[in-house]
């Protein structure tokens, strides 16, 4: 993703951060920040549109998803969506289920453990893909979840803690 950050704040401490900052990295690639401008000083006409797929391929993953067997909670306003892992699944954690979403159904989701602890009983969905894609995708994991009796019985958990 394309991402431009600024800090407000006491001409001192702003300062400070721009000088530890040029010792820890360097500037974004020119086109972001052109694009960053372009979106600050723009009239914001665009804002609608880019929300309007966001909610629209929320949506079909929740619907598609769901359908699939696999409950995704609606996120509010977000690019991503947090679901827990179905609870046939959910021994294996988040890593190993992950895995298998990749080898079985061709689905990429991030492990909730990369997150914390405390989310290694969920994935994180991106909303990056069109609608159509996703559609696939839950095809794809209902596929995998209603043969995954008879094609995992030799997977077994790597989790020493589960």
């Amino acid at each position: 993703g394309w991402r431009m950050g600024f800090a407000v704040g006491n001409e001192r401490l702003i300062a400070a951060l721009t000088r530890v900052k040029s010792y820890l990295d360097y500037g974004a690639f020119t086109p972001i920040q052109v694009a960053a401008t372009h979106a600050l000083n723009g009239d914001g006409s665009d804002i609608a549109e880019v929300r309007n797929v966001y909610k629209r391929r929320r949506d079909v993953m929740v619907e598609s998803f769901g359908k699939a067997g696999f409950d995704v909670p609606p996120p509010a306003a977000t690019m991503f969506a947090w679901a827990k892992i179905p609870e046939k699944f959910r021994h294996l954690g988040s890593l190993e289920f992950s895995k298998l979403l990749v080898e079985k159904a061709d689905v990429a989701v991030a492990p909730g453990i990369g997150f914390g602890e405390m989310g290694d009983d969920y994935v994180r969905l991106a909303l990056v893909e069109n609608e159509h894609r996703i559609r696939q995708a839950a095809r794809n994991i209902k596929k995998f979840m209603s043969t995954a009796d008879e094609t995992m019985h030799n997977v077994i958990s790597l989790n020493a803690h589960r």
